[in-house]
């Protein structure tokens, strides 16, 4: 149990700036710990739900919904956002797989990556605002941990690129075991699946066919280009699949309100 609670202190320590000791470190322990990333997802959707319940009455919706997006940036330190925009950079201006390389370890951000973050990010927040104050906190609980549990599966189905890493380099993992996988599928999954069962509303099931399809092709994409993943896919990977998430509800919201 001692172990377990070490693992989890690792995942906050690197996938959010919420200080915490660890005894001791090592890439064994971090890839370890990535079985507790979709439980991070909690700690982040646990933020915004505290933003989204004190503010939900007494400001307009447009600041509500947009503080609790600042706050997830917040926690996290834009560790994921910022992983996106490097993969838009690389995959934008990149044609070889040791220029893409490059160019997402660059720490500078180009033009790819400030339009690809500015659209995710005006996605993320439009999708949000048309819903009820319940519909967001919903859509909150289940998207930060089982986008996480999506770059998670990842890691167990994909080859790690970089050879060779500097000390400028982002800390990831690099390969889980199927126990792992199961633990932070149970995460990443519990959520949605109490959600339908609370509400009864089963027409959020389309939410995995949707997820689905994102794996596949961003799992594609670099298989194509890189031949397998890095840190930074592993945060663009969970931005697009968050993003996914608030655009079903609002597809959702919409198809039966109208």
């Amino acid at each position: 149990m001692k172990k377990q609670w070490q693992l989890l202190l690792t995942a906050i320590m690197f996938y959010t700036r919420i200080p915490v000791t660890v005894n001791a470190y090592s890439p064994d322990m971090l890839n370890k710990a990535t079985r507790y990333l979709p439980l991070i997802g909690w700690i982040t959707g646990g933020f915004m739900l505290a933003v989204l319940y004190a503010l939900g009455d007494i400001a307009p919706r447009l600041v509500t919904v947009l503080l609790s997006l600042v706050i997830s940036i917040w926690v996290t330190g834009a560790f994921h956002e910022d992983g996106f925009a490097d993969m838009c950079d690389g995959f934008g201006g990149g044609w070889t797989k040791e220029k893409i390389l490059e160019i997402m370890k660059d720490s500078r951000i180009g033009t790819y990556g400030m339009l690809g973050l500015l659209l995710l990010m005006t996605t993320k927040y439009i999708c949000l605002i048309p819903l009820t104050l319940n519909k967001v906190m919903l859509a909150v609980i289940i998207a930060q941990p089982l986008s996480r549990f999506v770059a998670v599966s990842i890691i167990y189905t994909h080859q790690y690129v970089r050879e060779n890493e500097d000390s400028k380099a982002k800390p990831v993992s690099k390969g889980i075991l199927l126990p792992d996988l199961l633990l932070a599928g149970a995460f990443g999954l519990l959520p949605l699946l109490m959600v339908i069962a609370f509400t009864r509303n089963y027409a959020l099931l389309l939410i995995l066919p949707a997820l689905v399809l994102v794996r596949w092709y961003m799992a594609r994409l670099m298989n194509k280009w890189i031949g397998g993943y890095t840190g930074d896919c592993l945060g663009a990977v969970q931005q697009v699949a968050e993003t996914v998430i608030y655009l079903c509800f609002c597809i959702l919201a919409w198809k039966f309100t109208s």
